[in-house]
């Protein structure tokens, strides 16, 4: 890999990924980032309520609740005099540098203090709340979705939407028996500050939302699909949030289990080549998943009509000699007949990678082509590849790229000049070492799997 190559790689990963001047090891201090969740709405809409359904259903989860209500400024012994006098809805009377360094911290993997207000004394008192990295961090407050900046930290924005009677109810209940207030000062806060800041700052802010809950803590469907979007998020690695051209296969036991198996140094050549198999056609299957289709009705043998589809059938097989020929069985099994070319890639010292042969099907340029290689490293190799089905006229967004394992530099490398085409792989790897070697890893796939190790 050239020093230019290397160069790139790094000037890449620092958009999205920090990295030490120590190389690529320093990767692995990445930690995953939190999915971070914004819930906003008016006072008394059922915000804590929302919340605590999204946490009960995440159970498997580390999730944690960070309120907004906790960075109300702490009010002067002028304003405690007339206290019935300050706004608690302005956005002024938040600490909202406080709230977002603190976010920032957690985003970053750090544990945090997070400040104790006491509605009573209209104070912040000690002691104050340790608050540990999650995998869930859900912002609540009734403002949480005013500021730009706070938004711009969240990978969804809630606003919980409820009848203002209902809300006015609520908040005499909650203020009258939680907070000690009498039913007179409530009203006249609510006419005077609430209902005008609600209309002036909340409701406005309801347009940056991704999803509006009607009715609050009362809508199950909703929170449930919000449910099952998380847990959906939370699955992907995170370099599939970047890059959405990158399919990651659903892990299982049994996937987990077969890697575990080629992975391991001590497994016998029969097993590596039986096991490697198994995942190379659940990658290809998966690809072929992406495959444009046609629906199509169908006669069944009870003579009912089954409603399904039919895939593209102008597609070819590419493998990058040597490691992608192990491939070409799966996909001649999946795919009675298909023609499959080969490129010979080599590389040349310190100048990248040099194309030493290439064999193609005449048609190519009209067909979809899925290139074959069971692992992608640095992604030189790859990025010949594909220009040289580019040159032939293969459409970038007809090229579907499959490999058991992926390295962090290989997958930034190939999304970020062909941003157009797809991977589909079964794990993404931790890195690469100083040799450009997949870590963890699984050796030369090549000699492992041919015997010439």
């Amino acid at each position: 890999m050239d020093s230019e190559t290397i160069a790139s790689l790094r000037s890449g990963f620092n958009d999205h990924i920090p990295v030490e001047s120590n190389g690529f090891d320093s990767l692995k201090k990445y930690n995953k980032q939190p999915f971070i969740i914004g819930v906003a709405g008016g006072t008394a809409s059922g915000k804590t309520t929302v919340c605590n359904m999204i946490i009960s259903q995440l159970h498997d989860q580390r999730v944690v609740l960070v309120n907004q209500d906790s960075f109300y400024r702490s009010l002067n012994e002028a304003q405690l005099g007339s206290a019935h006098e300050y706004n608690f809805d302005h956005p002024d009377a938040f600490n909202t540098e406080l709230l977002l360094s603190c976010m920032e911290k957690l985003r970053r993997g750090q544990p945090v203090s997070i400040p104790s207000y006491d509605f009573k004394t209209h104070k912040s008192i000690e002691p104050s709340r340790l608050v540990n990295p999650a995998d869930v961090i859900i912002l609540e407050g009734i403002l949480v979705l005013h500021d730009s900046q706070v938004r711009n930290l969240m990978n969804m924005k809630i606003f919980v939407d409820i009848d203002s009677d209902v809300r006015l109810a609520r908040r005499i209940q909650r203020d009258t028996v939680e907070r000690g207030r009498n039913i007179s000062n409530v009203l006249d806060q609510y006419s005077r500050f609430v209902k005008p800041s609600f209309e002036e700052f909340i409701l406005p802010s309801k347009k940056f939302a991704d999803i509006i809950i009607p009715r609050g803590g009362d809508n199950d469907v909703a929170v449930d699909l919000i449910v099952q979007h998380i847990l959906t998020k939370l699955g992907q690695h995170d370099l599939c949030k970047i890059y959405p051209n990158i399919n990651v296969i659903f892990s299982t036991f049994q996937i987990r289990g077969m890697h575990t198996l080629v992975r391991d140094v001590k497994t016998t050549k029969h097993d590596f080549v039986f096991y490697s198999d198994r995942l190379i056609r659940l990658v290809v299957e998966h690809g072929l998943g992406h495959l444009p289709f046609t629906e199509k009705q169908i006669i069944t043998p009870t003579g009912s009509v089954y409603s399904g589809v039919v895939f593209c059938k102008r597609l070819c097989g590419v493998s990058v000699i040597r490691s992608g020929e192990s491939m070409e069985n799966a996909l001649r099994a999946c795919c009675k007949g298909i023609k499959i070319g080969k490129i010979l890639i080599h590389g040349d010292g310190n100048n990248g990678r040099q194309l030493i042969y290439e064999k193609l099907p005449a048609d190519i340029s009209s067909r979809h082509v899925l290139l074959l290689d069971p692992v992608l490293a640095s992604g030189n190799s790859a990025i010949k590849a594909v220009s040289l089905l580019l040159s032939k006229g293969v459409p970038e967004t007809s090229i579907i790229f499959l490999n058991l394992i992926s390295a962090p530099e290989g997958i930034h490398a190939v999304c970020r000049k062909f941003p157009r085409l797809k991977i589909v792989t079964s794990e993404i790897d931790s890195s690469l070492d100083k040799n450009y070697r997949v870590i963890p890893g699984m050796g030369e796939f090549g000699d492992r799997y041919f015997g010439t190790d």
